[in-house]
């Protein structure tokens, strides 16, 4: 069970880290992602029965979520639509999109070469699938990482941080939100290419509720690891989407219909949220009693002392009163 969660983990967190750029770094709901992820899977399984290798057509379907990503920085930052909004659109967008590209509502996989087949044939299909996970999760990061360190990256977490201040240094902010939607939503495609071939077909409501996953899985994952460097930040998303695809499997070994798993990462999501809310309400209450009791401890020696410095000086208190 964990072995497989791990597997499926890795395989969805691009999908997590995508989520993670617009979500944390720009500060942005992009509804694109259940458009995009659908899309990398419909691109690379075409390309596939077209006769492209797997590595080729899995970067394919990234470049596709890139493209879907443009669409909406577009919309948001040119045409100043809302970015709820602009995400909507390119979501609706994309589902006849995606129907051109596949062509029917489901295209299955049949003898094509996919990337856990260029493994070797001994290895269990966990492993096969933990290994291409690693690897393509880990160029993600890597690549992240080395952009993030550059003056491009710098410009896009400013822009993030504080839009009006990196315009007025001279960022191109619109241009930055319009890059950070491309490459987050290239990386959600290219978990979409992965999911789809791992499941051997690619079909038109695979993403349907991607962004609820997506987002529990950033917030778990900043419960169990947070910081403020930026390989421990998506290193944190890596953790986050294997023990979402954990609790995920528990449930269903837990006799949990596959029907009943969209609501049940929609009762995770609100899990999720609630409980760093109700810790710091906690915490905060567990401080103000210590608070309180301190003050409450320095006001009966105030009264104290107050009250021996009356019984021998009561001029004083007179003349502090004058005052």
């Amino acid at each position: 069970m964990l072995i497989t969660s791990i597997g499926q983990g890795l395989l969805w967190a691009p999908l997590v880290i995508g989520v993670f750029l617009t979500f944390r770094i720009l500060d942005i709901p992009d509804l694109t992602t259940e458009g995009s992820f659908p899309l990398g899977a419909a691109v690379t399984v075409s390309a596939m029965i077209s006769g492209q290798s797997a590595v080729v057509a899995s970067l394919l379907g990234f470049l596709a979520g890139c493209v879907a990503g443009w669409v909406t920085g577009v919309l948001d930052t040119k045409l100043h639509m809302p970015s709820l909004l602009a995400g909507i659109l390119t979501m609706t967008g994309l589902y006849s999109v995606n129907m051109h590209v596949m062509g029917k509502s489901n295209v299955p996989l049949l003898t094509q070469k996919v990337l856990t087949n260029y493994l070797p044939a001994t290895w269990s299909v966990d492993l096969q699938t933990i290994i291409v996970g690693a690897v393509v999760t880990g160029v993600v990061i890597a690549v992240l990482i080395w952009l993030f360190k550059t003056r491009l990256g710098l410009s896009l977490m400013a822009t993030g941080d504080n839009p009006a201040m990196s315009a007025a240094n001279g960022i191109y902010t619109d241009r930055m939100v319009i890059l950070g939607y491309m490459v987050s939503n290239g990386c959600i495609a290219l978990s979409g290419a992965l999911i789809a071939q791992s499941n051997g077909y690619a079909d038109i409501g695979m993403g349907i509720g991607t962004i609820v996953i997506g987002l529990a899985s950033v917030l778990v994952g900043e419960i169990f690891l947070h910081g403020r460097q930026m390989w421990v930040r998506l290193t944190g998303m890596v953790l986050g989407a294997i023990i979402y695809r954990f609790l995920l499997t528990v449930a269903m070994g837990l006799g949990f219909p596959v029907d009943d798993l969209k609501i049940l990462s929609a009762g995770i999501l609100v899990v999720v949220i609630c409980l760093p809310i109700l810790r710091t309400k906690t915490r905060t209450r567990q401080q103000l009693k210590r608070y309180l009791k301190q003050i409450g401890a320095d006001e009966h020696e105030a009264e104290s002392t107050s009250s021996l410095n009356r019984q021998a000086s009561p001029e004083g208190l007179l003349s502090r009163d004058s005052k």
